[in-house]
């Protein structure tokens, strides 16, 4: 029976689908209810989503430490030593993941790919990859400008490595600022020493705004006197020097034109299933704004929320499925049978109806913050007026974020279950020893009869939720 149960979850698993791609979102610290600042991320697709802590340690003086790939795929892919940099006499304490987002000094991180334009694909002797870029930052960094500063010189120098896609963005709260740094390549012919082997640009969210990064740049006009968008102040931008060079040389911009350069547009992909996400942040919190949800490139790179939000109004945004929008596929009408004379929803009616389901019915795909393809999740929260060790959390779950539970990671904490630390997503048995395995059952489960179970699910889940809020806030 065992066997058979192993095997249906299995089999449920490939009725369901989700774009491999992260969701960001960001507040600054008057944005907010009390004053944190948050920043976040979905890690969607098949990645290792082991809580790993990293120790803090000395080291001696004109040693070498590795440079490594694979870094996101750690938990069933060897890493690879691309090669070495200058190691530094302290690095601090931090928790690694696929995408390393948090250290002891209460510097977080979110990332999210990017879609970039085809002449960025760098050089194969690039080296330096975002999720490295990340674990050498909260190595060394404190705040989120050193981080900045530190991952552009280290990309320039060793060359930009694409993991996942094209481009990339990194998100970033250190208790006082958010940031967004994004990043692309310059191009298959670079070698090391001739010339900078990436182009960047970091921009400050203000401190009353909210800003999303959902597989799009979100970075916009730069004016070519200041170097920066219209009205941002300079110390609220940085940008690599090189970015208008590498843009003509490889074709992507003609000064000529006339045309104002929008970075991105220039170095961006902004073509995509993608909007939907963008559209739901925006218009959830700002609802004033009256989002147009078939055009969202345009929109700006940040926006003031109508109303103050709190860490909790940023969880539930990463369990959103379009409920109650045209977009909702759980509403679809394809799921309606007549019964008796009375028309009745399918117990199969889900709002994340994988593509079989979808091709079967003729349902729309729409792109939901919440995927059944997440390997984890975390919410960042920063409070600059607590200690570091309890001021900076995050908030970590594992799998469908529709579905479960997140838990606090204090940045000072030293271990964790051990449960939180394994995972075996190859093996055809259920590991009741990995904490992965019991997220992903329940969300298999429940969603084969999501009508019946999901309520079944959530009479277990918001209690719980619940008095994990009451004992750590």
């Amino acid at each position: 029976m065992k066997k058979v149960l192993v095997l249906f979850v299995i089999a449920i698993a490939f009725f369901y689908t989700g774009l491999i791609a992260c969701t960001d979102i960001l507040a600054g610290k008057m944005a907010t209810v009390d004053g944190s600042v948050i920043c976040s991320q979905t890690v969607d697709g098949t990645y290792d989503s082991r809580i790993l802590i990293q120790p803090a340690a000395d080291h001696e003086p004109g040693s070498m430490t590795p440079v490594w790939e694979w870094i996101v795929y750690a938990d069933r892919r060897p890493l690879e030593k691309l090669g070495e940099i200058p190691q530094v006499e302290h690095t601090y304490q931090y928790f690694l993941t696929s995408y390393p987002f948090g250290n002891e000094k209460g510097l977080l991180m979110g990332e999210t790919t990017l879609g970039g334009a085809r002449a960025t694909a760098n050089s194969p002797e690039a080296i330096m990859t975002v999720e490295q870029l990340q674990a050498f930052a909260l190595q060394r960094c404190t705040t989120a400008r050193e981080a900045i500063l530190l991952m552009g010189e280290l990309a320039e120098e060793y060359g930009y490595r694409e993991s996942c896609n094209l481009g990339e963005c990194i998100t970033i709260a250190d208790g006082k600022e958010a940031w967004v740094f994004e990043i692309y390549g310059v191009g298959p012919l670079w070698k090391p020493g001739e010339g900078p082997g990436a182009v960047w640009a970091a921009q400050r969210v203000p401190d009353e705004h909210i800003s999303a990064v959902v597989n799009y740049s979100m970075i916009g006009e730069i004016d070519s006197e200041t170097k920066r968008p219209p009205a941002v102040p300079e110390e609220d931008f940085y940008i690599s020097d090189n970015y208008l060079d590498t843009a003509i040389e490889l074709g992507l911009y003609d000064p000529a034109s006339g045309e104002p350069f929008v970075w991105k547009y220039v170095y961006g992909n902004i073509e995509g299933k993608w909007s939907s996400r963008l559209w739901r942040i925006f218009s959830t919190l700002n609802p004033s704004g009256n989002w147009s949800y078939e055009k969202t490139d345009d929109y700006p790179f940040s926006v003031k929320p109508d109303e103050l939000v709190s860490v909790y109004d940023i969880i539930e945004l990463y369990r959103d499925v379009m409920t109650g929008t045209p977009a909702d596929m759980e509403a679809n009408e394809a799921w309606l049978y007549e019964y008796r004379g009375e028309m009745r929803k399918s117990g199969l009616a889900s709002p994340q109806p994988g593509s079989e389901f979808r091709n079967l019915l003729g349902i729309p795909y729409v792109r939901t913050i919440a995927v059944q393809s997440t390997s984890c999740f975390f919410i960042n929260q920063t409070r600059d007026w607590l200690p570091p060790e309890i001021g900076a959390v995050s908030w970590f779950g594992l799998g469908n974020s529709h579905k479960a539970v997140v838990v606090p990671l204090f940045c000072a904490t030293t271990s964790v279950p051990e449960s939180w630390t394994t995972i075996n997503r190859g093996d055809s048995k259920i590991n009741r020893d990995d904490a992965f395995w019991a997220f992903y059952t329940v969300d298999r489960l429940s969603g084969v009869r999501y009508q019946d179970m999901m309520p079944r699910v959530d009479a277990v889940r918001k209690p719980l939720q619940e008095r994990i809020f009451e004992v750590n806030i």
